[in-house]
């Protein structure tokens, strides 16, 4: 029979051993998984490999996250899917979460942000912290690193400077209900159209125009059929890498705030790049024969306004009509 003070001892040893035991787990190594639609050359892929740097650091290697470019790992929405049910831990996404928070939308209203300093301003206000716990809440994800998006120009044959410019061109835009609403009402003859078919048509004349950043406008090389870049910067928006809130969940606090933080320093880094890479595209489509045309920013944006309203959500109007009347 045991003594007291045997039980005492064997008692301690079995706190001390769970206690160790609990430690262990929370030392362990962790592969996580990080998906996206860009290619390597991306800064999105370049900013998500920049987070993975950093947490692995951060924690001497305990936690390795893989990036996946290419929809290698999946589609957006099944990269979004899995982060609900924890098969995948990040995805690069954006406004497709307004199919879960309806504040997501606002990640790309036209007109609603005037430039990418004023976009990122919201983005890191009140506004993009309600956005933020909305897409926490509703669609499980976390956001940890808000990245900017190059705004979306008009490519043309002729010169447009003014909404009265327009005259019925034909424009290819996304299948995206508020954008064909927005160009249509600004005069424009807005034709959904995959983007894989967009060079061509505007090769053979079915097409008189198309709209995209300059990355996308350099990547499929429109300079060989389009000879203006109309500075429309219709959509300033952002996209997030965002964190599966059930992997988030699982982490000890002390590396939830190493992801946080990382996220940050990616924001930052991101940003850097993203503004480097922008002058270079400006330059490159000018050596190439384009010329860029400046517009009357405000009068498409008045004449845009009614559109916008119209097409957005009751949950977001309030705060896009604020947005316009800044």
């Amino acid at each position: 029979m045991l003594s007291v003070k045997s039980l005492l001892k064997s008692a301690a040893f079995g706190v001390a051993a769970l206690g160790m035991t609990a430690s262990a787990a929370l030392a362990a190594d962790v592969t996580l998984k990080l998906g996206h639609l860009a290619n390597e050359n991306d800064v999105w892929h370049k900013a998500s490999l920049k987070l993975a740097e950093i947490v692995k650091e951060r924690t001497d290697g305990r936690i390795e996250i893989q990036v996946f470019a290419n929809e290698s790992l999946g589609k957006e929405i099944d990269l979004i899917n899995g982060m609900q049910l924890g098969t995948v831990d990040f995805a690069v996404t954006g406004e497709s979460l307004q199919n879960w928070a309806p504040k997501a939308a606002l990640l790309a209203v036209p007109y609603a942000y005037k430039s990418i300093e004023h976009m990122a301003e919201v983005a890191n206000s009140e506004i993009g912290a309600e956005i933020e716990k909305e897409i926490v809440e509703k669609a499980r994800v976390r956001p940890l690193t808000v990245m900017v998006r190059g705004p979306r120009h008009l490519t043309t044959n002729r010169p447009i400077k003014s909404p009265d410019d327009l005259n019925g061109l034909m424009l290819r835009v996304p299948n995206v209900p508020l954008f064909v609403n927005v160009w249509r009402e600004l005069g424009a003859s807005p034709m959904p159209m995959a983007f894989s078919e967009v060079f061509t048509a505007l090769q053979n004349g079915t097409l008189d125009a198309q709209e995209n950043p300059l990355a996308l406008i350099s990547s499929a090389s429109f300079n060989e059929v389009q000879k203006y870049v109309n500075q429309t910067a219709h959509v300033n928006g952002w996209i997030y890498i965002v964190m599966s809130e059930m992997t988030y969940q699982r982490l000890s606090p002390e590396d939830q705030k190493i992801l946080v933080e990382a996220g940050k320093e990616a924001e930052a880094y991101h940003r850097a790049l993203f503004e480097a890479e922008e002058e270079a595209f400006a330059k490159s489509l000018q050596e190439k024969g384009m010329e860029f045309v400046e517009v009357d920013y405000s009068a498409f944006a008045e004449k845009a306004r009614g559109a916008v309203l119209a097409s957005v959500s009751d949950d977001i109007r309030p705060i896009v009509e604020d947005l316009f009347a800044k």
